[in-house]
């Protein structure tokens, strides 16, 4: 088990590129599969979920190959149906190639999906969806079986806006020869990136309006299509700059992704300047926000949540957070009360008194974005720390560990 070992205490200091967006890419990958062609994605994230995702398009008949910075996929002559329950418990993403294998085949075989444990996650919203476009979906023991001889239009209703439902029910809609409307779906950006790809392919997708609107059956085709900037790694690094009350500039992101984020990092004192596609942080001391809640896009995001709580447990003051979204989102709260943070936690609520100062702690990471708090936690604390069960980290960050380093930070992997 690799480990990452950290000494405190340093500011950091310089630019930062950020990578394709880790939320997008996926679908994305999952879409290729209904191109006949080749399709070529540039600024595609380098971390072990993209490499999953390869490694199902593979497993599905489909060629995928990196060509230097470029990521190459030919699903010219997939054929599969089933997706293997080793490959589909490696990330939580594998269910959205669901969608993409009805549309192309009529049919597909999947096990429940992996990834990071942070409570209750049912695909309930993906199977009322797809039976409502006429797909039987029938559990055989661990396995979900998906039929269908003919998907039909409709118009459905999701009850929680489901980044993981619109995506599956948006790309089995591409099998469809009548239009789809999908109301109350989710606006996330990575949403609208999927649908950019779609529409560079060939596909019929109206989103200007309060619902979605897609006519598919006609084939799609290859293409070549930029991935939107990683919105959850820029903001992770503006918090590690905080945190660490340094002076960081990210280069190659979309500011407006951020505004839930750097609202509340201005809030707590820091000092902004944005750039049309940069975004410098200055910070010298942090004072409490909030209160925080999470919810989907354009709120506050879940996914920064833990990042968040992380730099609050340094801030003058007192911070009341409320996740809305997934009910073990706080699995990282044990490791940063052990390097000294004074956190209050329920199921849903966490009250974050800031202190003077954390301490080096021997901890080990619980998911993607508590990894990445107690990452955090420990560049701005006081002493060594180890943090383990790092590959979290590598599914979702590019480079993490020389990033850092580049930055002044004391890391190293063992």
């Amino acid at each position: 088990m690799a480990t990452y070992k950290i000494w405190g205490g340093r500011p950091l200091v310089g630019e930062i590129p950020i990578h394709g967006a880790k939320n997008s890419v996926l679908p994305i990958l999952a879409a290729s599969l209904l191109c006949r062609g080749r399709c070529v994605l540039q600024n595609c994230p380098r971390i072990s979920d993209v490499e999953a995702a390869l490694e199902i398009l593979r497993c599905l008949g489909c060629e995928a190959q990196w060509e230097g910075s470029l990521l190459a996929v030919d699903s010219s002559h997939a054929d599969g149906r089933e997706i293997p329950v080793t490959l589909m418990h490696r990330m939580r993403a594998a269910i959205i190639f669901l969608g993409a294998l009805i549309a192309r085949f009529g049919e597909a075989r999947v096990y429940q999906p992996g990834g990071c444990v942070l409570g209750e996650r049912p695909i309930d919203y993906h199977i009322a969806g797809l039976r409502q476009m006429g797909v039987r979906c029938e559990y055989e023991g661990e396995i979900l079986y998906c039929q269908t001889e003919r998907l039909r239009g409709c118009t459905l209703t999701l009850p929680f806006p489901s980044v993981g439902a619109t995506e599956n029910l948006i790309l089995a809609a591409m099998g469809c020869k009548e239009e789809l409307v999908i109301c109350n779906g989710a606006k996330e950006p990575e949403i609208a990136d999927l649908i950019g790809f779609l529409r560079v392919c060939g596909a019929e997708i109206d989103d200007s309006g309060p619902v979605l609107r897609i006519r598919g059956g006609k084939p799609l085709h290859g293409a070549f299509y930029t991935v939107m900037p990683d919105r959850m790694e820029a903001a992770t690094y503006l918090m590690a700059g905080a945190i660490t009350r340094g002076d960081v500039t990210l280069r190659g992101l979309r500011t407006e992704h951020l505004k839930a984020v750097t609202r509340l990092l201005r809030q707590g004192g820091c000092e902004l300047t944005e750039g049309k596609h940069t975004m410098r942080l200055n910070c010298d001391t942090i004072r409490a926000v909030g209160p925080i809640v999470t919810a989907p896009y354009d709120g506050f995001p879940t996914d920064a949540q833990a990042p968040m709580m992380a730099l609050l447990s340094t801030a003058r003051g007192a911070s009341v957070m409320e996740e809305t979204m997934f009910s073990h989102r706080f699995a990282h709260v044990p490791a940063l009360q052990n390097m000294g943070a004074k956190i209050h936690a329920t199921r849903r609520y966490a009250i974050v008194e800031g202190v003077e100062r954390l301490r080096g702690a021997c901890v080990e990471a619980t998911d993607l974005r508590g990894g990445a708090a107690m990452v955090l936690a420990a560049l701005s604390a006081e002493g060594y720390s180890e943090i383990s069960n790092i590959e979290h980290m590598e599914r979702g960050y590019t480079d993490f560990m020389p990033i850092l380093q580049g930055l002044g930070a004391d890391i190293t992997m063992e």
